[in-house]
């Protein structure tokens, strides 16, 4: 179960002299649904396409299950891709499309309709073979590509923002119609998106990219709880970012105001980063906050009120089931595992 599939040793990716991916370093294990999250431009689909053989690194290897295949071309190596855009064959129904790659290996026809049967039963398309494609859903040709690149039975299956073409209801129905797929299949699945939701919602291990880097490796709990800098903060969920000063180990200043917290091991007086999540304030009485401030918005969002309130100089978002008026004078409260202190990031985000 812990076995290493892809091994990725200093790899760094160049076009036209630009680094998109600078010395990556990462291990991928057999079985593990592994996302790679982070804007455009950010190495994501760079590295995908390596592992898949599109794209050949300027340095470092590619191992597969312990071999190298810097060498091997996409097509003999054991791993198959799902793009954005399905390309399906239009002029070819649902049962030719799937059963495509395996008429290429010369697969007696008797195999074929036992292994598409398999197929459609594991996608959710039985009684469609007949179809053509150009009358199916975006979801349902999803569900065709998805099929057709699992026929082969690849070891790791590569998905290049599949979803992105999906309006919201389906996205979602897809991210746990994927994570259901991975798990039946007991097959590595590696996941490329900028959807912060999509990474949280079917991952086990989420890689967080900028600028050709991973920025932290973790389970989505860990990333989301617990984020290496003011970075990853921002792009994985919505967060209060402020500045601050470490006094010592445990009790960090902001907005004016000593807090304990669950953070240790920076310098006296180190100027760091602050991360509040909005469902982490508590709404007290003025008397009773730590920080006080006058409701400035309320929105509802359906299952929580977004307040912005204004208070020491600072905007803060705040989640809650409970409203306040527009204009109210409130406090608000902390736990000091509510507040997550990181270092300061090298640059400006």
């Amino acid at each position: 179960m812990n076995d290493i599939i892809i091994s990725l040793q200093n790899i760094t990716a160049e076009y036209d002299g630009e680094k998109v991916i600078e010395n990556m370093n990462l291990d991928i294990r057999d079985h593990e649904f592994v996302t790679f999250l982070g804007p455009s431009g950010c190495g994501k689909t760079t590295t995908l396409r390596i592992i898949g053989g599109f794209v050949e690194p300027t340095e470092g290897d590619v191992f597969f299950e312990g071999k190298r295949i810097n060498d091997v071309p996409p097509f003999k190596r054991n791993v198959n891709t799902v793009f954005q855009r399905y390309a399906l064959f239009p002029h070819l129904d649902v049962y030719d499309n799937i059963a495509f790659g395996l008429k290429l290996k010369n697969t007696p026809k008797e195999q074929i309709r036992i292994k598409v049967a398999e197929m459609l039963k594991l996608v959710n398309l039985e009684g469609y073979e007949s179809r053509n494609i150009n009358q199916l859903s975006g979801g349902q040709q999803q569900r065709v590509a998805i099929a057709r690149a699992l026929i082969n039975e690849p070891k790791v299956l590569l998905l290049d923002e599949p979803l992105g073409a999906l309006d919201l209801k389906l996205r979602k129905e897809m991210q746990l119609e994927l994570k259901r797929i991975q798990q039946a299949l007991g097959i590595t699945f590696i996941y490329v998106t900028h959807d912060q939701e999509e990474a949280l919602t079917m991952s086990d291990r989420v890689l967080v990219m900028r600028h050709g880097k991973i920025l932290q490796n973790g389970s989505p709990e860990d990333i989301y709880n617990e984020p290496a800098n003011a970075f990853v903060a921002d792009f994985i969920g919505e967060s209060n970012i402020v500045s601050g000063v470490m006094h010592k180990d445990y009790l960090v200043e902001f907005a004016g105001v000593k807090f304990e917290c669950d953070d240790k091991g920076f310098a006296p007086l180190e100027a760091v980063d602050v991360v509040i999540r909005p469902e982490d304030f508590k709404m007290v009485s003025v008397d009773e906050g730590q920080i006080v401030g006058k409701v400035e918005s309320i929105t509802f969002k359906g299952v929580h009120f977004e307040i912005i309130m204004e208070g020491h100089g600072l905007k803060w978002m705040i989640h809650s089931t409970q409203s306040r008026e527009v204009g109210a004078m409130i406090g608000l409260t902390l736990n000091p595992d509510d507040i997550h202190v990181m270092k300061k990031m090298e640059e400006t985000l």
